[in-house]
C-alpha cells in the first residue's frame, strides 16, 4: 500500500539485566508473558510515525491486561520484508507482524490459522471480502489491517471547459469525453493512463475488471491472457492510445507521474486512490469522484488492497495474541488508525461509523464499494513473484496485447510450478 524506525520497550532490557526474573514463556517478570509485534510505519516522518500510535494501543492493552507486555519495532516500509526475513531465518520470529504479505509465510507453515487467534466477534466483524482475501486454500491466515481501493476522478474544471456535464460511465463515454477534452482544452491530459513499473498490475486489473476478465479464472488458475483481457489491451490500444489520448507511452508511466498530473491539474481523468483526495484538495482542484467506467456499465465492485495481520507459531503464545488481537480490532483503534492515515476500514462496524459521522464525505464513493473489492491472488504463493513480472513488462501489452499477455501467462504458469 503507500506506505520508518526501532522501538524496544524497556521490559526487554528488564529482562536481559535480570533474566531469572524472566518466565520461560517469554521476556518479562515472573508469571508476565512478552510478545512481539513488528509493524510497517506508514507515517511520513517522525511526528507522525506509526510508532506513536502502537506506543498508545500497547500501554492501553498492558494496563487492561497487566500479565502481558507487549515489545513494538515499527520498520519502514522499505526495509520490512529484508528485516522480517532474517528474524525468521534466524528463529526470532515476531509473534504478531502487520506489513504487506502473508502468503509466503503461509508457505513455510509459521502462521496460526485466524480463527486460532481472533474470537468469534473479531472475525465477524472483519469485511467478508477481505476475510477471504486473507485465505489460502480456503483457510484464513491473513488477517486484514487496513485497507484502499480505486474509485474514477475526474476533474470539473476541464470538463466545464469541454462542455461535459457529467463523468463518463462507459469505456465509450470516457473515450468520447477524451476526445472532446483533446479538442477544446490543449495541452490537458484526456485520460492519465499509467502502465509503467511502479503498479501496472492495478492499473491493468482495473480495466481487466471492467470487461468481465482479471488475472485468474474461476478455478484460481492464472488468466492473463484470457479472451478478455487481451480485447482490453486492444481496445486501450486502438480507442485511447493510438488516437493520442493519454500518455505517448503509457508502459514507461507511473502512477506519481498520473496522480501529479491530476493534481496540477494538467490530467482530465484517472483512476485513483483515497490519497488523491487529500492531494487533489492540497492543489486546489475541483474534482469528482465516482465509480471506475466498465464496458457496459459502472463497475460494482472496485480493486481493494489491504495490508495484512498474521501471528506466528514459532513462540507459542496463541492465547496472548489472541487477547492482543481483539483489543486491536476493537472499533476505537481500528478508527484512530484509519483516520489517522486516511486508510480505509476492514471492518464492519468502523466501517458503518465512517459512512455515517458526516467527516469522510470524500471518500463516501470509496466506502460504499469497499464490501465488493476484488483483490490479487493473495493467497497464491507465487503471485508477489508473479506480480514483479507484470510490472516489469505487463506494459507492453498496450502495443502487443497477444504477444506481451502470453508471454506473462507462460512465465506465471512456470512461476506456479516451482
Amino acid at each position: 500500500m503507500e506506505r520508518h524506525l526501532l522501538r524496544v520497550l524497556p521490559a526487554t532490557l528488564a529482562c536481559a539485566m535480570a533474566l531469572t526474573a524472566c518466565s520461560a514463556g517469554g521476556f518479562g517478570s515472573a508469571g508476565s508473558v512478552t510478545i512481539r509485534l513488528v509493524a510497517a510505519d506508514y507515517g511520513d516522518k517522525e511526528s507522525n510515525s506509526s510508532k506513536h500510535y502502537w506506543d498508545d494501543v500497547t500501554s492501553a492493552f498492558t494496563a487492561a491486561n497487566p500479565g502481558i507486555t507487549v515489545d513494538v519495532q515499527v520498520v519502514n516500509w522499505n526495509d520490512i520484508d529484508s528485516q522480517v526475513k532474517e528474524m525468521i531465518r534466524s528463529g526470532n520470529s515476531p509473534d504478531v507482524l502487520e506489513t504487506g504479505g502473508y502468503a509466503d509465510k503461509v508457505a513455510g507453515d509459521l502462521l496460526y490459522k485466524a480463527s486460532d487467534v481472533l474470537s468469534i466477534g473479531t472475525q465477524a466483524n472483519l469485511l467478508d471480502s477481505f476475510s477471504r482475501a486473507g485465505q489460502v486454500e480456503g483457510i484464513q491466515y491473513g488477517i486484514p489491517f487496513v485497507s484502499s481501493a480505486r474509485a474514477f476522478f475526474y476533474n470539473k474544471a476541464i470538463f466545464e471547459r469541454a462542455g461535459i456535464a457529467k463523468p463518463p460511465t462507459t469505456w465509450d463515454e470516457l473515450r468520447q469525453d477524451a476526445v472532446l477534452i483533446k479538442a477544446k482544452v490543449p495541452g490537458s491530459i484526456p485520460y492519465a493512463l499509467p502502465l509503467g513499473p511502479e503498479e501496472s498490475q492495478a492499473e491493468t486489473m482495473i480495466w481487466e475488471l471492467g470487461n468481465g476478465g482479471g488475472f485468474t479464472d474461476e478455478s484460481g488458475r492464472y488468466a492473463l491472457n484470457s479472451p478478455q483481457d487481451i480485447d482490453t489491451f486492444s481496445w486501450l490500444k486502438a480507442r485511447l492510445v493510438d488516437p493520442g489520448l493519454t500518455y505517448a507511452d503509457p508502459a514507461r508511466t507511473d502512477r506519481k507521474t498520473a496522480f501529479a498530473d491530476f493534481a496540477a491539474g494538467k490530467a482530465a481523468m484517472l483512476d485513483g486512490h483515497p490519497s488523491l483526495v487529500q492531494m487533489s484538495k492540497d492543489a486546489g482542484i475541483d474534482y469528482g469522484v465516482t465509480p471506475i467506467p466498465g464496458r457496459a456499465g459502472p463497475l460494482k465492485s472496485t480493486l481493494g488492497v489491504a495490508d495484512w495481520m498474521m501471528a506466528f507459531k514459532e513462540r507459542g503464545h496463541r492465547k496472548e495474541i489472541k487477547k492482543f488481537l481483539d483489543f486491536v480490532y476493537s472499533e476505537e483503534n481500528t478508527l484512530k488508525f484509519d483516520e489517522t492515515y486516511n486508510l480505509m476500514p476492514v471492518t464492519h462496524d468502523a466501517l458503518l461509523e465512517m459512512t455515517t459521522n458526516g467527516k469522510h464525505e470524500d471518500l463516501a464513493p470509496f466506502l460504499a464499494l469497499l464490501p465488493q473489492a476484488t483483490f490479487y491472488p493473495l493467497g497464491d504463493t507465487s503471485w508477489d513473484a508473479v506480480s514483479a513480472e507484470i510490472k516489469k513488462s505487463g506494459g507492453g501489452a498496450i502495443k502487443n496485447p497477444a504477444g506481451v499477455l502470453g508471454d506473462l501467462q507462460k512465465r506465471a504458469d512456470t512461476l506456479r510450478a516451482h
